[in-house]
């Protein structure tokens, strides 16, 4: 008997990837998306195939799954700044309402869950690298902390089901990932910069340029996530690339890759973003035998090569797509 898993936002960037991915692994999917962020298109390549079904359902109010369910993946939350600024009650309650529904789901159907946290949690850092020991720096009123608290809430709430009723979890906080199927529009900084070169506009950089991120590609972090789900640890786990690169230097990589000589304008660094964030993934490593293997510049071809390949109407939609 093939096993299901369940994942919520499915329709959004990694979300589309994990079903992808379960399926070569010869699970069933079932896949929950309200399409507030995802989108369809990301699922239109299995819509014909048997072992997947598509439910159009907002997690934020009651709804029920008939099937028997083996693995939940919680991947259902605006992710980006300009997401969660436009629509943050929502993503408020994605991450305390949606999420206690999903884990009563789970412990209906005594599934093993895994929910997909952030690096957020740890705010602006004052430690660095980030192990998952760091309680973090979050200002819970910031223009931010409707992501990063709903994020923080939904650990402790996962946590408590598991303390409380013995749910079976699994919590990964994943840090920058990156690949095809990012909306071009949604703030992040590769789907913005090379948006930018492939319009021929300046590139927009906050700040200075020196704040440092660290870029994991989707396909490692996929994996990332299949061994965290089933490995026996139930605590936070970080799940990212080390490899850290002010963004200043990445702007210019990107340009780079275009081949073109797009300036670089400067704009003021937006309140509580994060000066420095780079993944401490020694439990992932020893745990789980995982670190990333593919290369910031293979990845970047690959994402590169998806921006491309968008049309002019997709490439030129600046505004979200739900303002």
């Amino acid at each position: 008997m093939k096993k299901t898993v369940l994942i919520t936002g499915a329709a959004g960037f990694i979300g589309s990837h994990l079903c992808d991915f379960f399926l070569s692994k010869n699970y069933k999917v079932i896949g929950l998306d309200n399409l507030k962020t995802g989108n369809l298109k990301n699922l239109s390549h299995i819509n014909s195939n048997m072992d997947f079904q598509f439910k159009k359902i907002d997690i934020t109010h009651d709804f029920n799954i008939e099937d028997s369910v083996d693995y939940i993946l919680h991947f259902a939350s605006p992710a980006s700044p300009i997401d969660y600024l436009k629509i943050p009650l929502e993503t408020l309650r994605v991450g305390s309402l949606g999420t206690e529904k999903v884990l009563k789901i789970a412990l209906k159907n005594n599934a093993r869950i895994l929910i997909a946290s952030t690096s957020e949690v740890y705010g602006d850092p004052l430690v660095h690298p980030q192990p998952e020991e760091y309680f973090g720096n979050v200002d819970p009123v910031g223009p931010r902390g409707v992501y990063d608290e709903a994020k923080r809430f939904q650990e402790a709430l996962t946590t408590a089901y598991h303390t409380f009723h013995g749910l079976d979890i699994r919590i990964a906080r994943i840090f920058n990932t990156y690949g095809s199927r990012m909306r071009v529009n949604d703030g992040r900084a590769i789907p913005a910069f090379m948006g930018q070169v492939l319009r021929g506009e300046s590139l927009t950089v906050f700040g200075d340029g020196s704040q440092t991120r660290s870029f994991c590609f989707i396909d490692d972090m996929v994996e990332g996530i299949y061994k965290l789900l089933h490995s026996n640890y139930t605590k936070p786990m970080n799940l990212g690339n080390p490899e850290e690169i002010a963004l200043i230097d990445f702007a210019k990589e990107i340009i780079a890759m275009g081949g073109t000589d797009n300036k670089i304008v400067f704009k003021p660094l937006p309140v509580n973003d994060p000066v420095k964030r780079k993944p401490d993934i020694t439990k992932a490593m020893k745990i789980l035998n995982w670190q990333p293997l593919v290369s910031r510049k293979k990845g970047l071809e690959n994402a590169f090569n998806y921006f491309k390949s968008l049309t002019l109407e997709e490439l030129n939609k600046k505004d979200s797509q739900f303002a």
